[in-house]
């Protein structure tokens, strides 16, 4: 999950939330620059936290008892098992930008390096029954990464005031993207959309107590906390 604190208690957007609003922007990219396997292109997108359930998983407290976010998270295995199961019961193409996810968030980690390289052995094969390239595979992933990296952004709540620009990622072809806010409208540049203007949205859940003794007590909290719709406007210009 996505925690920041706030005057009022924690926000929280879940990972499957999160992964919404990326399949959100990949669903807006422009028609001539799409991948060429742009359905699961964007159904890895939207799925690719799929296996973080905040209902069922955990642990969810850190040390101190409050709710633990997404980067305090270390390598999990057995999600990272479902993750990959899920995505394979779809098609291997899904599967392999799956595997570059896992491969670009958990990389560094000691742990994750057995699981990893399986992965890699793995990838000739799936790239065979894909019936893919490592150039329109690398394309895809971008694509995906540029929309996650946007959606962080805007569920962590760390877009800067005053039009101040942010760089999100570099995207398909190397291109750096940069986004800028005022209020609730956002600008991306390079403009990389279909359409001059357009809404997503996401839920935020605003829970005010601060710590919690269990996980059982904090996921029952979740549970039952009405999330807030929060609407952004993305266009051209501000």
């Amino acid at each position: 999950m996505i925690v920041t604190y706030t005057e009022s208690g924690w926000e929280i957007v879940t990972q499957r939330g999160h992964g919404l609003l990326a399949a959100e922007f990949c669903a807006r990219w422009k028609l001539s620059d799409q991948p060429k396997r742009w359905v699961e292109t964007l159904i890895a997108c939207a799925g690719h936290d799929d296996a973080f359930n905040e209902f069922e998983s955990q642990p969810l407290l850190t040390a101190s008892g409050g709710p633990k976010n997404f980067n305090m998270c270390a390598f999990d295995a057995k999600a990272s098992q479902l993750l990959m199961d899920m995505a394979l019961t779809k098609n291997h193409f899904i599967a392999l930008l799956t595997a570059r996810h896992i491969a670009f968030t958990h990389g560094s980690e000691p742990k994750a390096k057995s699981f990893l390289s399986t992965l890699r052995k793995r990838e000739k094969v799936w790239m065979k029954v894909a019936e893919t390239t490592p150039n329109e595979l690398d394309r895809a992933y971008e694509l995906l990464e540029l929309c996650d990296a946007l959606s962080l952004l805007i569920c962590q709540n760390i877009l800067q005031p005053e039009k101040r620009s942010l760089e999100i990622s570099n995207g398909p072809s190397g291109t750096t993207y940069y986004v800028v806010m005022e209020g609730d409208r956002l600008e991306v540049q390079p403009w990389p959309f279909e359409v001059e203007k357009f809404r997503v949205s996401y839920e935020v859940r605003k829970i005010a107590k601060l710590t919690f003794k269990t996980d059982l007590e904090f996921r029952k909290t979740l549970r039952s906390t009405y999330p807030k719709r929060i609407t952004l406007t993305l266009t051209t210009q501000l």
